[in-house]
């Protein structure tokens, strides 16, 4: 394999990895944000609130992009070892 073709790979590699885990973290953003908004203006500051909701959510959400998040994976595994 010589450098460009490494480096194209790596490229892809790192897209992919950017796209798989954008949703959770996206998810887990909005649902932090809206917690400690929520604990902000009710001065309820226990870790279980902020916790609990951003572990359901990020479970449901990996749950539900499961099936693509391994499909994206495969495809680049396809191309890294098949070189299509």
């Amino acid at each position: 394999m010589v450098d460009t073709e490494f480096a194209e790979l790596l490229r892809h590699a790192l897209l992919a990895a950017m796209h798989v885990g954008a949703p959770v973290l996206v998810v887990a953003f909005v649902v932090s944000l809206g917690t400690g908004l929520l604990q902000a203006a009710t001065g309820i500051h226990e870790t279980a609130v902020g916790l609990l909701p951003r572990l359901l959510v990020v479970g449901l959400t990996l749950v539900a992009t499961l099936p693509w998040m391994l499909e994206r994976m495969v495809d680049l595994f396809r191309a890294a070892v098949g070189g299509s």
